[in-house]
């Protein structure tokens, strides 16, 4: 009875090991995949295909297309860049990951990425991104998942071919290919307000698109992105809101569309000249 009680025993044992080791294998797969129920701070993006990302997920998707833009790289670069984030760190700036990679990209600083300072720094992690696919030959010819993997040398190569539709309606959206494209709802509680708000967006949008002429009305809540055609304005206009939550936008127009946070959507409303030729935001005021 004894004996057989010990085998009854170690055949749980066995049982619960090789249990465990298969959840750690699917975790280390596709643990970026598996999606946990969605905030109520959410960007819905609708291109040609529908995406939808938490707040903090979509301000680190708008940057990446932006520093893509800057850097004068192509629509698929974006595409690339934007199914590799998802992959790596379901486009989080996440502060760990195996071994010693760190941020979207999961960038090693023992691999010569940078610092890990450097690194969790969304701008730095896009550009370094981009000067290493660029130096990959052909990569314009390649899957989505082949020129990612010349760039990550990750040891599953095929991962991130699944995130490409998804970066593909993300790329569309943010590059100004679609008109209102991105909503998001945020918070009843801006996380910045008046001067420091305004003043953060002018920086952001000079950081991510090396943009110049961003202009701040006297009253410091509102900003004026010159537009040169519909494209760029609605880079800019998309790129707005989907740093509504962190940057405390209130309101975005572009043409004879508006964003507000009080409706988290896009919706028509008068003709407005000035709004033909430049994006007009504006941050919540001081309380």
């Amino acid at each position: 009875m004894r004996v057989q009680t010990r085998a009854i025993v170690a055949g749980g044992v066995v049982v619960a090991v090789v249990a465990l080791l298969g959840v750690w294998l699917v975790v280390r797969q596709f643990g970026h995949q598996l999606q946990l129920p969605v905030a109520s701070r959410t960007c819905t993006v609708q291109a040609d295909g529908r995406v939808v990302l938490g707040a903090d997920q979509m301000a680190n998707a708008a940057t990446i297309a932006a520093i893509g833009v800057q850097r004068q790289m192509p629509e698929r670069a974006v595409v690339v860049a934007l199914a590799t984030a998802y992959q790596e760190s379901h486009l989080r700036n996440i502060a760990h990951g195996d071994r010693d990679s760190l941020g979207l990209f999961q960038q090693r600083p023992s691999q010569g990425w940078g610092t890990p300072e450097q690194i969790r720094d969304p701008r730095y992690a896009a550009k370094r991104f981009y000067a290493a696919l660029k130096k990959v030959k052909g990569w314009e010819g390649m899957r989505v998942t082949e020129a990612a993997q010349r760039v990550q040398r990750s040891a599953y190569p095929e991962a991130y071919e699944k995130w490409a539709d998804e970066a593909a309606v993300l790329t569309r959206a943010l590059l100004g290919d679609a008109t209102g494209a991105v909503a998001c709802t945020v918070g009843p509680t801006p996380t910045m307000r008046g001067q420091a708000a305004a003043t953060a967006l002018i920086r952001g949008l000079t950081m991510d698109w090396g943009l110049p002429g961003v202009t701040s009305p006297t009253d410091l809540t509102g900003l004026a992105v010159p537009a040169a055609d519909a494209r760029n304005g609605w880079r800019y206009a998309h790129w707005l809101v989907s740093h509504a939550e962190d940057h405390g936008v209130k309101r975005v127009r572009f043409g004879d569309l508006e964003w507000t946070a009080k409706q988290g959507t896009w919706a028509k409303v008068s003709d407005d000249r000035a709004a033909r030729t430049q994006v007009l935001a504006e941050v919540f005021a001081d309380t």
